[in-house]
């Protein structure tokens, strides 16, 4: 009595959760799973000829969705029921609504058909991002169906659904549209970010573009694009065994975003943290990549990353951080936008329902807020740039003042030093002129007592020579400029001085076209008294004639010229006079020119030099 009580239980339970699904021409969608039964074959040994023992468990299922997370040992078997209790063929396609798992079986005992799909079995003629399976019910047909599906590397997560055909291909291209602009909008936002790292060179903005670019690869194979239009069947079965890289190399380049962007070594501790984690995880898929062992761990480590992005992100806003407060923003999106994803995959609550694209939304306002969170550090590094070039041009105009008044104090103080070295060398040049003057006066009155007539030519001509240097003293003492001297003026009290020496009426005249460098000065002077006095000593026995000289300027060169038409030279002049070797000595020595002299109708002296200066 007992056992038949429970058999009814049992069979009432069926009847209520395994009802036969009844669809018309008027049914374009409708979900399976609720009116569907599930069995786990542990084993993996059933096979389509024992779908029908009474002894197999299938229980109903009740749910929109399942999820068995990582689960590479069992079987998901699925039979449902279908009835067209319409007057009208219908053509329908069944979906299963995951495009991750890898194996995907599809039944149909009645018409002896078996269709394999799934991530290791696309196939070529595929058209639609998910598994899917056509067939037709006739009228009034009642037939059973189905499914096998098991995933090696994906969490295993079973969605049913049954599709009028024109339906679920109008559904599929409005899906990839919204799957196309999602990707659009990553990689314009990628490409912003690129040429922004292109012209101000912070490697935050290259990081970013990683991580970017990493989360559409990944995403490409979330929801089953690559596999449909990106790559073949070889190259699909490589990208799974490698899905550890997928997900961690996006996570790896946000931790290096993370670390460049909040500038995480002002915290030493927690940069030591991540520092270690960016170690670690290359290190783990070394592991993963190595052997399937600890497949359903390999993505603990970077979710622990994530994590402690978050906790750095936090951290870095609660001192005051401002980009901090906008990747935090960030992360809170993602966040609610995971905890979604997981409990739809744990099969509590299926907001794909209600909203199917909460992932690609997240990901695009994340990508969005982070983005903002760049161009506000460009504004800040900006504002930081205006107010440090203010603040240099105060400083500069601040310094230029300073060093002004230092510049005036420095002038004055050079002006009035410059006043006292003039005054000290006027005053040094009068005193050696009153000198000078001293010893001519001496030497005169010396001359007067001597009766010798050499002799006394002798002292004339010292006195002449002494009175030359000194006739430059006083000039240099009497005008404002102590570098250079008027030559006219200095030649013509030179020669003056020397026409009362020797009582004469020769004519004297001047072309002088430039002045004189004081050092210049003094050995002109000395040899144009020295020339002159020949001349009138030698060269006009009549004392009668003429004397001409010249001083002129052609670029940096200096040319005097001294000629008389006196009665000129018998010979060569000899070496041994005292003025000729002193006229050679001042012309060849302290000029470092070379001497001319000619004797042709008079004699001429010509002496050409160059101011080094």
């Amino acid at each position: 009595m007992k056992r038949l009580i429970v058999l009814v239980v049992v069979l009432l339970h069926t009847a209520l959760w395994a009802q036969t699904i009844e669809v018309d021409k008027n049914t374009h969608f409708r979900d399976i799973l609720p009116s569907a039964q599930i069995y786990l074959d542990r084993a993996r040994s059933l096979t389509p000829e024992q779908l029908r023992r009474e002894d197999l468990d299938f229980r109903p299922v009740g749910e929109t969705l399942l999820g068995f997370g990582y689960s590479p040992d069992f079987d998901v078997w699925l039979r449902f029921e279908l009835h067209n209790v319409g007057d009208t063929t219908l053509h329908r396609i069944l979906e299963y609504d995951n495009p991750l798992t890898t194996d995907v079986v599809f039944y149909d005992p009645a018409k002896n058909k078996k269709v394999q799909e799934g991530l290791f079995h696309i196939s070529g003629d595929r058209s639609s991002l998910t598994p899917a399976f056509s067939f037709t019910l006739q009228p009034g047909e009642r037939r059973e169906f189905y499914v096998k599906a098991s995933s090696y590397i994906t969490t295993l997560i079973v969605k049913l659904h049954l599709w009028d055909k024109d339906a679920f291909y109008k559904a599929q291209i409005k899906h990839q549209l919204f799957l196309a602009l999602f990707f659009g909008a990553m990689l314009v936002l990628a490409l912003y970010n690129l040429f922004i790292f292109f012209f101000t060179r912070d490697r935050s903005y290259l990081y970013y573009v990683l991580y970017i670019v990493g989360v559409v690869v990944h995403h490409t194979l979330y929801v089953g694009i690559a596999g449909v239009y990106l790559l073949d069947q070889e190259a699909m079965n490589t990208a799974v065994r490698y899905a550890s890289v997928f997900i961690a190399v996006p996570v790896f380049a946000l931790a290096l975003f993370s670390k460049s962007f909040l500038q995480t070594s002002q915290y030493p501790r927690i940069d030591r943290g991540l520092n270690l984690f960016l170690i670690l995880l290359p290190l783990s898929l070394v592991l993963f990549l190595s052997t399937d062992m600890f497949n359903k761990y390999r993505n603990v480590l970077a979710i622990l990353l994530l994590v402690y992005l978050i906790i750095i992100t936090t951290y870095a806003s609660m001192r005051g951080n401002r980009q901090a407060h906008f990747i935090l923003f960030g992360w809170c999106i993602i966040l609610v936008a995971g905890m979604f994803m997981y409990l739809s995959s744990a099969g509590i609550f299926n907001v794909y329902i209600y909203y199917p694209y909460i992932v690609e939304t997240a990901f695009v306002l994340e990508a969005l807020i982070f983005s903002v969170a760049l161009a506000d550090r460009i504004n800040n590094l900006q504002k930081e740039k205006n107010e440090a070039n203010r603040k240099l041009i105060a400083q500069q105009q601040n310094e230029r003042q300073r060093l002004e008044i230092k510049v005036d104090e420095k002038t004055r103080d050079l002006k009035t030093a410059l006043d006292e070295k003039g005054l000290l060398l006027k005053e040094l040049n009068h005193r050696v002129k009153n000198n000078m003057q001293t010893i001519v006066s001496l030497i005169r009155l010396q001359a007067d007592e001597i009766e010798d007539e050499r002799l006394h030519d002798t002292f004339l001509t010292v006195q002449n020579r002494i009175g030359a240097m000194g006739h430059l003293h006083e000039l240099l003492y009497q005008q404002e400029s102590l570098s250079h001297i008027n030559a006219y003026e200095y030649f013509d009290i030179l020669i003056e001085e020397v026409k009362e020496s020797y009582d004469s009426e020769i004519e004297i005249r001047y072309d002088i076209q430039t002045d004189l460098k004081m050092e210049q000065a003094i050995y002109c002077g000395l040899l144009l008294n020295e020339l002159i006095t020949n001349s009138f000593k030698y060269a006009f026995p009549g004392g009668v004639g003429r004397i001409d000289i010249c001083l002129k300027r052609e670029g940096k060169a200096y040319k005097l010229t001294v000629s008389d038409n006196g009665v000129g030279y018998d010979k060569a002049p000899s070496t041994s006079s005292l003025g000729l070797v002193l006229v050679n000595t001042l012309a060849r020595e302290q000029l470092r020119r070379q001497l001319r002299i000619e004797s042709e109708d008079g004699v001429k002296v010509e002496v050409i030099w160059h101011n080094d200066t």
